[in-house]
């Protein structure tokens, strides 16, 4: 079984900085793309940015400029650096992985971190 378990998340006022991380433990032999999505309060879960296993990366138009996604393989661990927030970055941040065990791939989300931005 494979999970991935997100920390960093919290309280930031606007205009300042959040580092999310995310790790994937369990049977692991390669980790695809992985990535961060968001769901802000009575919306939908959308794309903030994704990162393959040769560190090409795609960012939503909002977020461009300010985040930053990357990954460490060794540690199968993903970071989201988060600058110069705004009250409209308020959601829970999810992250998601494609791991490949056993030669089959599965696509794993984490429970969640909460960012708060008050202005």
């Amino acid at each position: 079984q494979v999970q991935l378990v997100e920390s960093g998340g919290g309280l930031v006022q606007a205009g300042g900085s959040l580092r999310l991380s995310c790790a994937a433990s369990g049977s692991i032999f390669s980790i695809n793309v992985m990535g961060w999505y968001r769901r802000a309060p009575g919306k939908q879960r959308d794309l903030v940015a994704t990162i393959t296993e040769g560190d090409s990366t795609d960012y939503a138009d909002s977020v461009k400029g300010r985040f930053t996604i990357s990954r460490d393989n060794a540690k199968n661990t993903v970071y989201l650096q988060m600058n110069s927030l705004k009250p409209e970055d308020t959601a829970v941040y999810y992250c998601n992985a494609d791991v490949v065990r056993a030669g089959v791939e599965f696509n794993v989300w984490g429970q969640g971190t909460q960012v708060t931005v008050s202005s």
